[in-house]
């Protein structure tokens, strides 16, 4: 990855998504009840992130107890009810935690230039930060739920870079998912794959000079 410096350093903002960089859950619970239930592991979270359940909950219309009925009726055929609500709920009310590496550098990042946690989330993100400590980690939070628009569609990037007050082309965009990076990139956004925080610490030495 290329990184064009045209004012000192060569981004004046960073977005920064949430789950699977800075938030990660244990679905140990999930999968024993599948390998219990004769299912493949992933079998529940195929039908629970398949675009036509996920997306009502991530654009804020139905919140978790609708989700896990609509999962429920996803898995029929597949298990009992009571089997494929008790699915459900353990994706639901998955335990998570935050990657203390990650939060230290966006904290350290957060003292030179605006960061914006940028988020395909559910209502109940406010509530989820707070848990985790990190209510105060960025500068402003653009959530699907809230805005009622979600990654990839680029008006979720417009509205981060719009919070950040920096111009789209100057936004650092960090995503775990290529199809949300390339649409950031497609605005003229630098985009970072993250697989591991080292990927994140190489970018961001250039912006901090280390």
């Amino acid at each position: 990855m290329t990184l064009i410096n045209t004012s000192g350093r060569p981004f004046d903002a960073v977005l920064c998504d949430l789950d699977n960089v800075i938030r990660f859950y244990d679905l140990t619970r999930l999968a024993r009840l599948e390998q219990l239930a004769g299912l493949a592991e992933g079998t529940t979270t195929g039908v629970a992130y398949a675009p036509e359940t996920d997306l009502p909950l991530l654009l804020g219309k139905i919140g978790k107890e609708e989700w896990v009925e609509t999962i429920v009726r996803g898995l029929a055929g597949e298990v009992s009810e009571p089997q494929a609500r008790e699915l459900g709920t353990a994706l639901a009310e998955a335990p998570f935690r935050a990657d203390d590496e990650v939060v230290t550098m966006l904290r350290r990042i957060r003292q030179h230039m605006p960061l914006v946690l940028v988020t395909n989330a559910t209502l109940e993100l406010e509530s989820d930060l707070a848990s985790l400590g990190l209510s105060d980690l960025a500068h402003h939070v653009v959530s699907s739920a809230r805005v009622g628009v979600a990654k990839p569609d680029r008006e979720i990037y417009e509205i981060a870079a719009g919070r950040a007050q920096t111009a789209v082309e100057r936004c650092l965009f960090v995503d775990d998912r290529l199809e949300n990076i390339e649409a950031a990139v497609a605005l003229g956004m630098t985009g970072v794959h993250y697989r591991e925080p080292e990927d994140l610490r190489k970018v961001l030495a250039l912006a901090l000079g280390d």
